[in-house]
């Protein structure tokens, strides 16, 4: 049994409970899962299973979320499952002012991780040092967000506000809102979170935990992102026996390679050389 499951992951599970739970129901060793999701977050959790988790790296890299951040709070986690380091209402914040921020959360920026997040840092994830009362400096990364929209505002003392997010990989919501808190000069965190795309899987099309098991998605649908590269037989054969293949080539790229079957990834190198990645299907 091989394919992707479009998992609609519950509030306080956490991503490896999941693969747990499918692990039993579909009675496999071999799953994994694509861009880990908190305990407290919901919503689309791309999984694996049996030969399809070789073909995890080669999904989609963008995601898409719906978040609620609430104002005049701030906590060590950068959402509410955290201790609270501040809290003071500020009521006088409005609508206009968060608009103004806006515009410094789109396109490419820098943006550093939370201190509780399982990047690691010298060997160590973060959580684990942050837990242990060790000072860590958390290094910036480059992310990219490609839109933000505002959904609703709802003032009051501790005022939120309801995004929807369109970002690549790596992009942490939690430190949107910290940081958008941070800008506004009253505190933020993250209230609520809920992923509406990833790696080419929507929400509308995902199923629960209770709807399992359900028809998996075939691994070569999961990868229509990539071009596609017909070989003919006798060269798909040489292909998946691990051979370079001479290919001319317009500009580097990977590509799905099929013959009447999809057979797996290759990179085609600007030197004009089909270089196999992946050999899903051997001949």
């Amino acid at each position: 049994m091989d394919g992707f499951l479009n998992l609609n992951k519950p509030f306080g599970f956490t991503s490896h409970d999941c693969v747990a739970k499918v692990r039993r129901i579909y009675q496999l060793k071999k799953v994994g899962h694509a861009g880990t999701l908190d305990p407290t977050a919901t919503g689309v959790l791309p999984i694996a299973l049996g030969r399809a988790t070789r073909l995890l790296q080669y999904l989609r890299q963008d995601k898409a979320y719906q978040a609620t951040i609430r104002f005049g709070i701030t906590t060590a986690t950068d959402d509410l499952e955290g201790e609270i380091l501040t809290e003071q209402a500020v009521s006088h914040l409005s609508l206009e002012q968060i608009q103004a921020k806006l515009s410094l959360f789109q396109g490419v920026i820098q943006q550093i991780p939370p201190n509780y997040s399982a990047i690691q840092v010298q060997g160590k994830r973060l959580y684990d040092l942050a837990r242990s009362g060790q000072a860590i400096e958390v290094p910036a990364r480059t992310v990219e967000i490609y839109k933000l929209e505002i959904l609703e505002f709802r003032s009051g003392d501790f005022p939120e506000l309801d995004l929807a997010i369109s970002c690549g990989s790596g992009t942490y919501i939690r430190s949107i809102a910290r940081d958008l808190g941070a800008e506004l000069d009253t505190g933020a965190t993250l209230a609520k979170l809920l992923r509406t795309e990833s790696s080419g899987f929507e929400l509308k099309g995902s199923s629960t935990i209770e709807e399992l098991p359900v028809p998996l998605v075939e691994p070569e649908t999961a990868l229509l992102h990539l071009p596609e590269l017909v070989l003919e037989s006798s060269i798909a054969r040489r292909w998946c026996q691990g051979q370079k293949i001479a290919i001319e080539v317009e500009q580097p790229k990977w590509v799905r390679v099929k013959d009447e079957r999809f057979l797996g990834i290759g990179e085609l190198r600007a030197d004009g050389v089909l270089v196999p990645q992946m050999v899903y299907e051997p001949i």
